[in-house]
């Protein structure tokens, strides 16, 4: 072999190398949640990112299953524009990289920028949106007091930095208005919120509402109630993966997701069309492990690291707190709020129902005073509670009961005391606006 050839070959051989390669199928069953692509069955795994060219655009989908025959593709878009025999194609990494520049931003679930200021600037290192949880073995404990300046939840369920905690209730019972105001908490670096299927306007509302005076350290992942289940399903876990990337660089970080109902509805929707049967309710046996994976990663990071705060909302189907989203995401979290529309229809907001409600890492913020004045007001409100029905019908006599007479005189006076709507001032110390309440 002579000189020029052997250049030849070399040049040959790096422009070979050089060259990028796309992996492509033939689209072969559109269907109005999800088509099939035929030839990607070697070449992806689940997960994966496929995409076709549609009017000048890329459209792309996440693989949900594979089979033999071909691949079946969730779209992003809400509106498949696949038609049979059209080419598709392995997308590639689309992986996350946040900065610290994103926050104030608006994002949408694949993080591109929703709010008109421009691009992202692009993090050093990707970030996977299915992170594994760090080791059990390696994460820090959850000692630290949080006060959140809501009076009901500092009082009966006190919460700590790195507690995972769910807020329970149906449909217009004030949830989304408790999540507000505890989006105003002091003492975070970074707060992440995630609304996930809510309705378009209440972004705006949400944004220029109470957490406007903590904007500037907030990032917020948006997909509306309008999107397709698979921006549903990615919306938490971006959200997710954002504060883990704020969490690892040694900052207390507020998560905020409403709702992981709609989540679980988002993950429903693509594991039916992966075809996974249906076991309790419609939802399929994937969606009671993608909860817990995904509520896992929030909490403590591993020592010498930051952690995440999460605050989650549930949204009861029906009312019915033992449905099985509820049942398991309750099982799974550090403590539950639960708000009651009986109280919601009484005008008291929030509408706590302080006796459903727990934190599990309540002794880590009551001392032995505060914890025992705590078990005496329960006692004193479920009394109140049982003996409603009894005085409506005439059946209480004051003077008979000394405990009960001291519940009718005071148990209001505490109802009326918890009220806080996002308008007004947080609490400092809710023990202390407790007994100067009482005084009056």
């Amino acid at each position: 072999m002579n000189a020029l050839q052997a250049l030849e070959e070399f040049v040959l051989t790096e422009a070979a190398a050089r060259r990028k390669i796309r992996i492509g199928g033939t689209i072969r069953e559109v269907t109005p949640s999800y088509y099939r692509v035929a030839g990607l069955s070697q070449f992806v795994k689940l997960g994966d990112r496929v995409g076709f060219e549609a009017q000048g655009k890329t459209q792309i989908g996440e693989v949900v299953r594979i089979d033999d025959a071909g691949v079946t593709v969730k779209p992003f878009n809400g509106r498949i524009e696949a038609g049979i025999g059209m080419p598709a194609f392995l997308a590639g990494d689309t992986g996350l990289r946040p900065d610290r520049s994103w926050r104030g931003r608006v994002i949408n679930a694949l993080g591109e920028p929703l709010d008109g200021l421009g691009p992202l600037v692009p993090g050093p290192e990707p970030v996977h949106n299915d992170a594994e949880p760090p080791s059990a073995m390696t994460r820090s404990r959850v000692k630290k007091p949080l006060r959140t300046g809501v009076k009901a939840i500092d009082l009966f369920t006190p919460i700590c930095h790195g507690q995972r905690i769910g807020i329970f209730a149906g449909s217009g019972v004030g949830k989304s208005t408790l999540l507000t105001m505890l989006a105003k908490c002091d003492g975070f670096d970074t707060i992440v919120v995630a609304l996930v299927g809510e309705r378009g306007r209440e972004v705006r509302e949400f944004l220029e509402g109470p957490i406007q005076s903590n904007l500037h350290k907030s990032v917020m992942v948006v997909s509306t109630g309008d999107e397709s289940p698979m921006m549903r399903r990615q919306a938490p876990r971006t959200a997710v993966a954002v504060a883990e990337y704020f969490r690892d660089c040694g900052e207390s970080v507020l998560l905020i997701v409403d709702s992981v109902t709609r989540y679980a509805h988002a993950a429903r929707d693509v594991a039916l069309a992966a075809g996974e049967p249906a076991v309790a309710r419609g939802y399929t046996p994937s969606v009671f492990s993608d909860l817990p994976r995904l509520l896992e990663r929030a909490g403590p990071g591993e020592e010498g690291k930051g952690a995440i705060t999460g605050i989650f909302s549930v949204l009861v189907d029906g009312d019915d707190h033992n449905d099985p989203v509820a049942d398991n995401i309750r099982g799974t979290l550090d403590g539950h709020i639960v708000l009651d529309r009986a109280i919601a229809d009484q005008g008291r907001y929030p509408a706590i129902n302080v006796l459903g409600s727990i934190s599990r890492l309540a002794d880590h913020v009551w001392t032995p005073d505060q914890k025992e004045l705590v078990r005496r007001l329960r006692g004193m409100i479920a009394r109140f509670e049982d003996t409603r029905d009894l005085r409506l019908m005439g059946g209480y006599h004051p003077g008979n009961d000394q405990e009960l007479d001291q519940a009718v005189v005071l148990v209001p006076k505490i109802y009326e005391a918890l009220r806080q709507d996002p308008s007004m001032p947080a609490s400092r110390d809710a023990f202390m606006d407790l007994a100067q309440f009482l005084k009056q």
